[in-house]
């Protein structure tokens, strides 16, 4: 068992706790990983992407090939689209609805959308929404985490534990409400 996934995103949006949730969760569960990230601009708004590599068996490079990913998870539809290339043919593409608009030619979203669609697997989750309904906004990217979860070889408990321990040190009312996030996004990939 492998699963290559790339996590993709603007600065700030949370990529990589979203990506240390994952990769935390694929420990605990005696996986090997491989993990490189992309930093970008993160202050200003910049690109921000991380390659997960998850097996049963040792790995070798943290990079992902062209064509062979899983999945990708974006924060932001229009980085989802810069990753597609990546993409395996049976690949999923999960992306937030929500763009951030950081460019003054930002495509039409609706076109985005479209070219989402043409994807055989994708999901286009309201995060933000998903989110405050969790009752904390700032969790878009545990929801999405949750959304890329039914596509994972992972087990919710594992995810949850992973959750808690990333979270630790901001205390048991952030931990259960991004509990709760993961769960109404994992709702979603259904």
């Amino acid at each position: 068992m492998t699963r290559d996934i790339i996590i993709a995103g603007v600065g700030g949006q949370g990529v990589l706790s979203a990506a240390a949730i994952i990769a935390a969760a694929a420990s605990i569960e005696g996986l090997h990983l491989r993990q490189s990230e992309v930093h970008g601009m993160a202050q200003r708004g910049g690109a921000v992407v991380a390659n997960l590599r998850m097996s049963d068996k040792p790995i070798c490079s943290d990079l992902i090939p062209l064509g062979s990913a899983d999945l990708i998870l974006s924060l932001e539809p229009l980085e989802s689209l810069r990753y597609a290339p990546w993409l395996s043919p049976g690949g999923a593409l999960i992306s937030a609805s929500k763009p951030f608009k950081n460019i003054p030619n930002y495509p039409d979203i609706n076109t985005i959308y479209d070219a989402i669609k043409c994807f055989p697997v994708y999901k286009i989750i309201d995060a933000e929404k998903t989110a405050k309904e969790a009752g904390f906004p700032k969790s878009v990217n545990i929801v999405m985490a949750g959304a890329a979860s039914a596509f994972l070889p992972l087990k919710e408990e594992t995810l949850f534990q992973a959750i808690a321990e990333i979270f630790k040190n901001k205390g048991t009312t952030v931990i259960e409400a991004n509990k709760k996030a993961f769960i109404l996004g994992r709702a979603q990939s259904g």
